[in-house]
């Protein structure tokens, strides 16, 4: 497998041709280490090992030497491999994801079934890491765990083994029209993907982490580096001691990496060294020939037998520790739990892996009839499952269709105007909890709102070309959660809405924090605002005049009037333009959705003092004269209790944001107090 092989009782290793493989049974115990370490942080320290970095490199070192040995041999037959490759993974990867989705519907409160169908297909098709990427720059992207969001590394390398091959081999092609060494050009061409790819990652997590993360190409230097080792002889003159030094150095490090590192918030980048590092120790190590190396340890039919299970057992522990969480309502495991959790995954996995390695033999070999018997074994087991998950969201689509054919009859869902003496016929809520979480403004949807990680101002213009006025809606996402109702005041008064928007960035010019952090791309945001609203000097901004945020790590914790409000107000007044700053709207403790999954929305409110000061705070300072303030908190909460459900609409679509659906049905009430403190 490796240029690296292990000697038999001597203290330096044989270099040999890439050709001649050699198995090496460190590596199965290297792999077991790694999966070990993730499953174990995952389930008891609720953090990120660096295990899944071992894998991607250890990936890169034995795909490397196989398709280096079939390039400078009889050729690298592209389907061929990939067939293998497919009726390998997929037979494991399909009874994992139908699992998953079964358990989903049996155990997962509903509103966490929008998500299910996609994810499965996602998750076999290799495309998972790109999906969380654009969830991760998502500022309303649900928190909740993913059972299926660690095929987010089987899908960078399934993309890994899309490209490999054709380097591999272009490489090989090239060096031999040159007359030069085939090894020698592969060496220079992984070490430009390495240097090149290793920069990427690093810049992109300095710029956009949670983006990086997830990103096939600051990952890619992870299977060059387990490339090079493959082609080149480290270690080949290494005495035995040093041999047994750099072992458990290595061995040691990988262990301390998710311990002595926040893995989660600073890789991939330079970070991402430590662990693949600390796994290409032991590999150059090889075998010591020393009782008392780490390849000894590594070596043990225990660890070994792990070893072979490691695919399943990555794939089997996540999903079981998730739907662990979710019924015991906890956030890490308790030392028993994961112990369960964990040796389900083991019986699992030692269940499924035979039956995946008998399907997987059916594709082995070089002939075509092979790739055809690996390509039929991956179709059958990935059909039923695709087919399963397009069904579910077939059945999801045909809901929202049935629910329109409801809506059409307004009078049935009145939402606010129910305070106004509508009545409030006896039929299910809506939107229904499977589709909360869809019921966001428009303007998410058409790429309006700045996500928390970029600093430009976006600008998206609704309404009249020819205004009576042009109004702004200026700030964080509480204020956009006002759209739909200022959407609906513009269309029936001729006016112009402007949305200027930035996930969890208040509209003003004081330091603000995001996740514990200096939040410093809304600081370069709002001096973008200002100047934004000099060019467009709209009559009228719309914003939020105070926060109702129980985030206390951003200086919060009761409603306020944010410091530096009022001075923003002050300066637009200078510029000639009105502010209408209205109350923020109560929050709840826990996600509204998931509470009326399990109880009656008589069960779900929440009382005004969680989140709302006895009087606004509004009152409490001294306004400039081109200030209106609003105040509709008597639409969320009455009689002590402000409530998830009102007049058959869902308000809240997780904890605090509220939905489009009922900032529609506030849009009159909105429009007659403004109108009233405007003397329209």
């Amino acid at each position: 497998m490796s240029l690296l092989t292990a000697p038999t009782g001597t203290g330096s290793a044989r270099p040999a041709v890439v050709g001649t493989g050699g198995h090496r049974p460190e590596i199965d115990g290297l792999r077991a280490v790694a999966v070990l370490l993730v499953a174990a942080y995952h389930v008891w320290l609720g953090r990120v090992s660096g295990g899944v970095d071992v894998f991607l490199m250890l990936t890169g070192f034995l795909i490397t030497a196989s398709l280096v040995r079939a390039a400078t041999g009889r050729g690298i037959r592209y389907g061929a491999f990939l067939a293998r490759l497919a009726a390998r993974l997929a037979p494991t990867a399909a009874a994992v994801v139908l699992a998953t989705l079964a358990a989903t519907w049996l155990f997962l409160p509903e509103p966490r079934w929008r998500e299910a169908p996609g994810d499965a297909v996602a998750a076999l098709l290799h495309h998972t890491n790109w999906r969380l990427a654009l969830n991760s720059v998502d500022y309303l992207a649900r928190d909740d765990l993913n059972p299926l969001q660690h095929f987010w590394s089987l899908s960078v390398q399934g993309q890994f083994y899309l490209v490999w091959p054709a380097l591999v081999a272009v490489a090989v092609w090239t060096a031999r029209r040159g007359g030069r060494d085939p090894r020698s050009a592969l060496i220079a061409a992984l070490s430009a993907v390495l240097v090149l790819s290793l920069a990427y990652s690093v810049l992109m997590t300095r710029l956009d982490q949670p983006w990086a993360y997830f990103d096939t190409g600051a990952r890619l230097w992870e299977f060059a580096l387990g490339g090079l080792l493959a082609l080149l002889p480290l270690g080949r003159d290494l005495p035995r001691a040093p041999r047994v030094a750099l072992g458990w150095t290595g061995l040691a490090a990988l262990a301390l990496c998710g311990v002595l590192l926040p893995v989660s918030s600073v890789f991939p980048g330079y970070a991402a060294l430590w662990p693949t590092l600390a796994a290409a120790a032991v590999l150059v190590a090889g075998a010591s020939g020393s009782a008392f190396g780490a390849d000894r340890l590594l070596s043990l039919p225990p660890l070994r037998y792990l070893g072979s299970i490691s695919y399943a057992l990555y794939l089997w522990h996540w999903p079981l520790l998730v739907f662990y969480l979710s019924l015991t309502d906890r956030a890490l495991a308790t030392p028993s739990g994961g112990a369960a959790v964990l040796a389900a995954s083991v019986l699992l996995a030692a269940a499924t892996t035979p039956v995946a390695d008998r399907l997987a033999a059916l594709g082995r070999g070089g002939g075509r009839r092979a790739a055809l018997r690996g390509t039929a074994v991956a179709l059958a087991c990935l059909l039923p499952v695709l087919l399963a998950a397009g069904a579910w969201a077939g059945l999801q689509s045909a809901e929202r269709d049935r629910w329109e054919r409801l809506l059409a009859d307004g009078r049935s869902y009145p939402g606010a105007a129910e305070a106004d003496g509508a009545r409030v016929p006896d039929l299910p809520f809506y939107p229904p909890l499977v589709q909360a979480a869809e019921d966001a403004p428009a303007t998410y949807d058409d790429g309006c709102n700045q996500t928390t990680t970029a600093s430009e101002v976006i600008t998206c213009v609704y309404g009249a070309d020819d205004p009576v006025r042009t109004v702004a809606l200026v700030g964080g996402s509480h204020a956009a959660h006002w759209f739909p109702a200022l959407e609906s005041i513009a269309l029936d008064r001729d006016w112009r809405l402007v949305n200027i928007v930035k996930g969890a960035c208040l509209f003003t010019d004081a330091p603000q924090s995001y996740r514990g952090e200096p939040y410093t791309s809304c600081a370069e945001w709002n001096r973008g605002v200002m100047a934004e609203l000099d060019r467009l000097r709209p009559d009228t901004v719309f914003t939020t005049g105070t926060t109702t945020s129980l985030d206390t790590s951003a200086g919060y914790g009761e409603e306020q009037v944010v410091d530096g409000y009022v001075d923003r107000w002050r300066e637009l007044g200078n510029r000639g333009i009105d502010v209408v700053a209205v109350r923020d709207t109560p929050r709840f403790r826990f996600d509204v959705p998931d509470c009326l999954s399990e109880a009656d929305p008589d069960r779900c409110g929440s009382a005004p003092e969680e989140s709302m000061a006895p009087v606004s705070p509004l009152t409490e300072v001294e306004l400039p004269p081109n200030v209106t303030v609003l105040d509709l908190t008597d639409r969320f909460c009455d009689r002590g209790v402000c409530r998830p459900v009102i007049g058959n609409v869902l308000v809240y679509w997780d904890s605090s944001h509220v939905g489009a659906t009922y900032m529609r049905t506030l849009a009159p009430e909105l429009e007659r107090r403004w109108a009233r403190a405007e003397g329209w």
